[in-house]
């Protein structure tokens, strides 16, 4: 009888161990949207077209898409460190592949005003096999104080 408690409480760690190892796999998923996120702000502010359009899946081969990289690439840089003001993810949780709309207010040194864009983000993947990450629209410079657009 006692070899049978043993094994259901060796049981019990091992599924509270997987359990825990795929939640961690979920929660990692905001902080690479952010990091993506953050990674085509920067980019933008840089005025670096080619990275933009490397950052936003599919946009070499969308005209609209790269026609938006090159107007916020010119619109959008400035020089100086940027810093991420308020970053609203797409979603909180999803246990699979969810698409949804981030709002991120980012602000450089060299400029007084707070940028708020709207970037469509697409999460893939399950906890299982795993979870990405990708960005499929940014859409141009916003006033602080409206929704994202639903078409960019």
């Amino acid at each position: 009888m006692r070899r049978v408690y043993i094994v259901g409480i060796l049981v019990a760690i091992l599924v509270f161990l997987v359990i825990s190892a795929m939640l961690a796999r979920v929660f990692s998923a905001n902080g690479a949207e952010q990091s993506a996120i953050t990674s085509l702000v920067q980019s933008e502010a840089g005025g670096d077209v080619n990275a933009i359009l490397g950052e936003i899946q599919g946009c070499r081969t969308d005209p609209a898409c790269r026609t938006r990289a090159a107007v916020n690439a010119a619109a959008l840089k400035h020089a100086g460190t940027i810093s991420i003001i308020q970053l609203q993810p797409s979603t909180s949780f999803s246990l699979g592949g969810t698409e949804g709309t981030a709002r991120v207010a980012w602000n450089v040194a060299s400029y007084r005003f707070p940028i708020v864009q709207c970037v469509k983000v697409r999460r893939a993947g399950n906890p299982i096999s795993g979870l990405r990450v990708e960005l499929l629209e940014v859409s141009r410079r916003i006033k602080s104080d409206t929704a994202c657009p639903a078409h960019y």
